[in-house]
């Protein structure tokens, strides 16, 4: 499968110009001969969109790329006006001119500089889906901080894990270092559970806050197969082989020994007595 990686910078709340760039990209990317373009959270309507978020939120995904989808599979972000009139933050897969899946992020970060808790729904499901590449799942940025996310993706069959994101760089932290956290919970990920994790961060700066770009596809022995730069906009492109999963679910079969009824029974005991 061969991935191509859009690293871009939105611009706040100007879906149109955002859609026009997508588009050319992903032109790009048909000539090139890629079978898959994934572009960062919210790529359509830029990030730090508070109040804005009800003027840009869209119901539909927009034409012109469910067409371009007939040539590349499309994995990108955007605001989702949601059926009872509120907006959900939602990664869309893409894929022979059809919705394939969404995903509408369930962990909402409301601390620090974030205030998506404020302006968003709560996702409700996290699952895996079959494309012609395979089986996957996507995750939204906060979503890939957990654990569990990752663990009933792969549970549910995905071999292959998108997170996109819009992951601010942090003062006092160097150039080397601002991405290691990222990079420390994918390789875990890919490590335990036999999957490559793919994540796309945006880059650029948006209402003072600067994100570090970095994006980069981790495969399932947990080494970093390809990275993009930091903090500009780039186009990242890596052939993946699925055969990598089974070598690395041989060599430590740790996916294969996973005991899903006991997790199922040990959950339901803390949650019984937290509750209690």
């Amino acid at each position: 499968m061969n991935i191509r990686i859009e690293q871009m910078k939105p611009v706040l709340g100007d879906t149109e110009k955002n859609l026009l760039k997508m588009v050319e990209l992903i032109e790009k990317g048909i000539k090139a001969g890629d079978d898959i373009i994934i572009f960062p959270e919210l790529a359509l309507n830029g990030y730090m969109l508070e109040d804005i978020v009800f003027e840009t939120a869209m119901k539909n995904v927009p034409d012109i790329l469910l067409e371009k989808s007939n040539e590349i599979s499309i994995i990108f972000g955007m605001a989702e006006m949601g059926e009872e009139e509120y907006p959900y933050n939602t990664a869309y897969y893409l894929e022979d001119g059809k919705i394939i899946h969404k995903h509408r992020k369930v962990y909402l970060p409301d601390y620090g500089m974030f205030f998506e808790g404020r302006y968003f729904g709560n996702g409700e499901k996290i699952r895996a889906f079959d494309t012609k590449f395979g089986r996957m799942g996507m995750l939204i940025c906060e979503d890939a901080w957990h654990q569990s996310a990752h663990y009933i993706l792969s549970q549910d069959g995905a071999k292959y894990i998108f997170s996109i994101a819009n992951a601010p760089a942090r003062l006092g932290v160097n150039k080397s270092s601002v991405s290691s956290t990222w990079k420390t919970l994918l390789k875990s990920s890919s490590i335990s559970n036999g999957v490559f994790n793919i994540m796309t961060n945006r880059s650029g700066v948006e209402d003072g806050v600067t994100f570090f770009g970095n994006s980069v596809i981790i495969d399932p022995c947990g080494e970093v197969v390809k990275e993009a730069g930091y903090f500009k906009e780039e186009t990242l492109c890596c052939s993946v082989d699925s055969c990598c999963i089974r070598r690395a679910r041989i060599s430590a079969p740790v996916f294969k020994a996973e005991k899903i009824d006991l997790t199922v029974r040990e959950l339901k005991r803390i949650q019984k007595n937290r509750f209690e």
